[in-house]
């Protein structure tokens, strides 16, 4: 194979999701040796004091920087990730984007679906390519049952059910992060775990062409943490302040096929633990996953109609990228390996100049329907998405 072309690379915000990033790109070549292009860890910034130095140390990136303007302004790097808190999304996405610089974006891109299109302007504007941080579509099992569907395998699809329930903020000491305020956190549970379920209502399904919400705050007040946070973090004794955006949300919803889907997310929901996933019916089958079984579809497919039994499939090489992770079915993959799937989808579409993948675009959508979620919760009544 001919030499691969250097690509310098950058992360902006190094909490959790910062170190999945930078754990991708140190994989991606190990299970996509066809990339004609190699990345190296250029720089790492973050705000919290000694945070960026850390990682640098940790993972080999040359610079470590508290200011991620000083990124934009680095001819070295080529690619950024963007894994800051929400209320970053667009001031880093405009900035990288303006300053030539490919963007692999968390969701859900900003705080509202004007975030997400300045993001989507200006890389359509400056000529770069943008990637969405909506993983749970890579999962081979998720491009198994799009298949099915297209393929007219469950007839026409008529309902569908999609959840994703979590307890991560679930405990009364929960510190009241950033995640927690409307200006910073943005729509809460809407953009952290029902833009997932959005995108992959898209994936799956098609346009969603109206919908009709419910949300709720269940904890109303959480202790304010005294340092800097990542994650989930606990602040028992802390000052109380209160929670501004959602813990839960409902949504009924009419896709542009006809078909109807509800989607409910909830992120206080003792007992569960990413209990993410979804059921798909049709004229002539159906098909089920849980992100907790991840490498498992059950369908049920066939002419009895009623007392139709239900099959598991383990999904293997032939789905997805599964193949560039296990050579036979039934092997495990987890979450990191969705991430690496999205690095090679980012850094294939920086290759080729042709997206790959989820986008700028696919991001825009989500936010469409998040901010009609939000605008149905708070009017009630139904809300046409154009």
């Amino acid at each position: 194979m001919e030499k691969r072309r250097r690509l310098g690379v950058a992360v902006v915000g190094f909490g959790w999701m910062g170190r999945v990033h930078t754990q991708a790109y140190a994989r991606v070549l190990h299970h996509f040796p066809q990339l004609t292009v190699r990345p190296e860890l250029v720089a790492v910034a973050d705000e919290v004091p000694g945070r960026a130095q850390q990682a640098a140390d940790q993972f080999g990136f040359a610079s470590a920087l508290d200011d991620w303007r000083e990124v934009a302004a680095d001819p070295r790097v080529d690619v950024v990730s963007i894994a800051a808190p929400n209320f970053l999304h667009a001031e880093i996405g405009v900035a990288m984007a303006g300053a030539g610089k490919h963007i692999w974006i968390e969701k859900p891109v900003g705080l509202s679906a004007a975030d997400a299109r300045a993001v989507a302007d200006a890389a359509a504007g400056a000529g770069v390519q943008g990637t969405v941080g909506f993983n749970y579509r890579n999962a081979p099992a998720v491009a198994a049952a799009r298949e099915l569907i297209a393929s007219g395998a469950l007839g026409t699809v008529t309902h569908a059910r999609i959840r994703l329930f979590s307890d991560y903020a679930a405990h009364p000491d929960g510190a009241l992060t950033w995640r927690y305020e409307r200006e910073r956190g943005g729509s809460g549970v809407l953009g952290d775990l029902a833009s997932h379920g959005v995108d992959l209502a898209r994936h799956l399904l098609g346009e969603i062409d109206s919908l009709v919400a419910d949300t709720a705050v269940f904890l109303a007040e959480r202790p304010r943490p005294t340092g800097a946070t990542a994650g989930h973090t606990r602040a028992a004794g802390g000052e109380s302040g209160p929670v501004e955006n959602e813990d839960y949300v409902s949504c009924l919803l009419r896709f542009v096929s006809g078909a109807r889907g509800v989607l409910e997310a909830c992120r206080v929901s003792v007992g569960e633990q990413n209990n993410y996933g979804f059921e798909i019916h049709g004229t002539e089958g159906a098909v089920f996953w849980d992100f907790r079984r991840m490498g498992e579809l059950g369908l049920s497919l066939g002419t009895a109609y009623q007392d139709q039994p239900v099959s598991t499939l383990y999904v293997g090489p032939g789905h997805g990228e599964y193949a560039a992770f296990q050579p036979g079915a039934a092997n495990s993959m987890g979450y990191d390996d969705l991430k690496v799937v999205e690095a090679y989808a980012f850094l294939r579409s920086v290759a080729e100049g042709t997206p790959y993948g989820a986008t700028l675009r696919d991001a825009v959508r989500s936010a469409e329907a998040l901010d009609a979620m939000a605008g149905s919760a708070e009017q009630g009544g139904w809300v046409r998405l154009s």
